[in-house]
């Protein structure tokens, strides 16, 4: 039999242990690929230490990763539109036929491996100019905030916007929020680091959260109009608390980042009175990314700043540690098989 590595949760455990596993054959409709980069998500982090938890695992072992891109290495039964050596990126997840959603490296294994599985349409095609190390974020840490910026928010140009947490999700936002002609775009994070980085990547501003003149500063920006877009990245309560009053007519409040806590609205009469609205956005659809390749390919998004470091898949475990603590304020580290 054939091994590989594969860097595997340990759900009774939340052990993350690098072992030897058999290569994955794959079954009708699917292909095997061969796996060039993996992104490392918070999630991947969460799923770690406990904070979420596979609700659709069948078993109590998973391979980790759902940022795969790759290049196809074998072909089930009845596959002929794709052929070995295709260049591919693999979308996060995909439904069943009712509608039940699966994520990829939570639900079932994932990219953290030499070699991974994927159904026929969960490939997306990616030309030899995107690096495999870009291409692999674009799945979550860039079709994320893309789908919470176009669909969730609806943000229209000249809309004014603000992105909480300058991670690897709210880095991208305020990326994509210059993109969809959103101004002015804020920043706001505690890190001093990722406020310079939000500035670079062309925030208008950057806020420290804990910046007493936060409130008046925001009103200044804005013409004193307030925001017509806010968005947590960072899941945590107080950014909800704080992003809330400083929406003006019309905002919108868009939770990506997971608390898994009670959310409270401060003031209904003000989110009555002024047409305010708090919504969830979660993951992506197909076409996201397909966007995403094309926007990355024709020079409109630029990913290069975007990998923080590579590591060898070995170091999955010290990867998953470094983002953890924020060492480096990371956007994305990338894993190589």
């Amino acid at each position: 039999m054939v091994e590989m590595l594969a860097a595997r949760l340990h759900i009774p455990s939340r052990e993350v242990r690098v072992e030897e596993v058999p290569v994955p054959e794959p079954g009708p409709g699917q292909v095997r690929v061969e796996v060039r980069a993996a992104g490392v998500c918070l999630s991947d982090v969460h799923l770690a230490d406990g904070t979420l938890t596979p609700s659709l695992l069948k078993g109590e072992t998973v391979t980790l990763g759902h940022e795969v891109a790759g290049v196809v290495d074998a072909l089930g039964p009845g596959v002929a539109d794709w052929a070995a050596g295709d260049r591919v990126v693999l979308q996060a997840g995909e439904s069943d036929r009712f509608g039940t959603v699966y994520t990829r490296g939570v639900d079932y294994d994932g990219g953290y491996a030499q070699f991974a599985l994927a159904t026929t349409r969960t490939l997306v095609p990616i030309p030899g100019s995107l690096p495999f190390e870009q291409a692999c974020v674009i799945p979550d840490a860039v079709s994320t905030p893309w789908a919470a910026i176009t669909v969730t928010a609806g943000v229209r140009p000249g809309e004014a916007a603000a992105v909480w947490g300058v991670g690897g999700l709210g880095a991208h936002a305020v990326q994509l929020l210059r993109l969809v002609g959103a101004a002015p775009v804020i920043a706001i994070d505690p890190l001093p680091a990722a406020r310079e980085r939000a500035l670079g990547l062309g925030a208008d501003a950057a806020l420290d959260p804990a910046d007493p003149a936060l409130r008046d500063t925001v009103g200044d920006l804005t013409g004193g109009l307030g925001l017509d877009a806010a968005f947590d990245f960072a899941g945590v309560g107080p950014v909800r608390e704080q992003a809330m009053p400083l929406l003006g007519r019309g905002g919108r409040l868009v939770v990506v980042g997971l608390a898994n806590e009670p959310l409270a609205v401060p003031n209904d009469v003000t989110l009555a009175y002024f047409g305010q609205s708090l919504r969830g956005s979660y993951g992506s659809a197909p076409e996201h990314v397909q966007q995403l390749v094309r926007l990355a390919v024709r020079g409109r998004l630029d990913l290069s700043g975007s990998i923080s470091d590579v590591l060898p898949l070995a170091e999955a475990p010290a990867a998953l540690d470094r983002l953890a603590r924020k060492d480096g304020a990371p956007i994305r580290l990338v894993l190589r098989p």
